[in-house]
């Protein structure tokens, strides 16, 4: 591809944006390969004398983009026009070609949905982490978090979401739906995803959770009562005491090592936040983006596969220096 003027005076700025960052970063980390195999089945070839449909690494990279910056599908193909960083991303040289449109962006998250290929992005990825050797699947972690839902009836409807659900936190209340996660205890990477409307109660989901070759699980004190329903020994769970009984423990011998033992737990089940953090602060979701659990579900999938990468970025650029040397 030819390299235009505006493209040669990109490449010579200084200043390298959180944009340029992480669209670099995802280029690299990115099993593309591994990607496009799980989609290509599904994805229509362009039969007859209608117009070829778009490539398919060229949708997938524009759906990547997507997410990664929180864009709608009118957004996606804005930012495609606004951005170089974005345009390099995808592949698109406006001097010889037009974006692809929202309409087709759609067409295409619709795809992943209806054939829950973000779940087998998402199974890709993981396996690409194995295979490094980074999912050691000795222990898990488990834990929860609300994600927001519009609580507006000011909408065509005149309803809200109704497969979503208000809870309580503390002295707060919520309305939308959780993302359950089993994360692996060793390398802090998610292993498992389990939607529910916000109400469900995290302790019944926690063996959803469970990959089934861990010895040990761990959980914060909202799994309290998770070995009365377990069917079988293993794993050993090691959940957090409930607040109250954390305060009253005594200031004796044992009360101290209680409290030792308190401390290694949570230090252990911290890493746990991090996928959290991953997707809320840096990818920006801090709300639902779609109405329903399903196409919500489906969005998820997706962004901790990105979250996966970027917490194994350091140990991936590390193995990529080492075979290329």
């Amino acid at each position: 591809m030819q390299t235009s003027f505006s493209d040669l005076e990109y490449a010579a700025k200084k200043k390298v944006t959180r944009r340029d960052r992480l669209l670099g970063e995802i280029e690299a980390l990115v099993p593309w390969t591994s990607l496009i195999e799980q989609i290509e089945p599904f994805y229509p070839r362009g039969k007859g004398r209608g117009r070829p449909p778009i490539g398919l690494e060229r949708m997938l990279r524009m759906y990547i983009a997507q997410q990664c910056f929180g864009f709608s599908d009118e957004g996606a193909e804005d930012a495609i026009y606004d951005s170089q960083a974005i345009r390099g991303f995808v592949g698109i040289d406006l001097s010889r070609e037009a974006a692809p449109d929202a309409t087709t962006l759609l067409k295409f998250r619709r795809l992943l949905e209806t054939h829950h290929l973000t779940e087998r992005i998402f199974n890709a990825i993981n396996d690409h982490l194995a295979a490094q050797g980074l999912m050691l699947r000795e222990g898990t972690i488990v834990d929860a978090t609300i994600i927001s839902a519009p609580s507006s009836t000011k909408n065509q409807s005149g309803e809200r979401d109704p497969e979503m659900h208000q809870t309580r936190k503390g002295q707060q209340w919520y309305f939308g739906m959780k993302a359950h996660i089993g994360v692996d205890a060793a390398s802090g990477l998610t292993h498992t995803l389990v939607t529910t409307p916000a109400n469900v109660n995290d302790v019944t989901q926690a063996q959803a959770l469970l990959h089934g070759a861990e010895r040990l699980a761990f959980g914060d004190a909202g799994y309290q009562g998770i070995k009365k329903r377990q069917q079988h020994p293993n794993p050993q769970w090691h959940v957090a005491l409930r607040p109250g009984r954390r305060r009253a423990l005594p200031d004796t011998e044992q009360g101290r090592l209680d409290e030792q033992l308190e401390q290694a737990k949570a230090c252990i089940r911290a890493k746990v936040e991090h996928p959290f953090h991953i997707i809320k602060n840096l990818l920006g979701l801090k709300k639902v983006r779609y109405r329903g659990l399903a196409k919500n579900t489906a969005q998820l999938y997706t962004l901790f596969g990105l979250a996966n990468l970027m917490t194994a970025k350091q140990r991936l650029f590390a193995l990529q220096a080492q075979n290329g040397s």
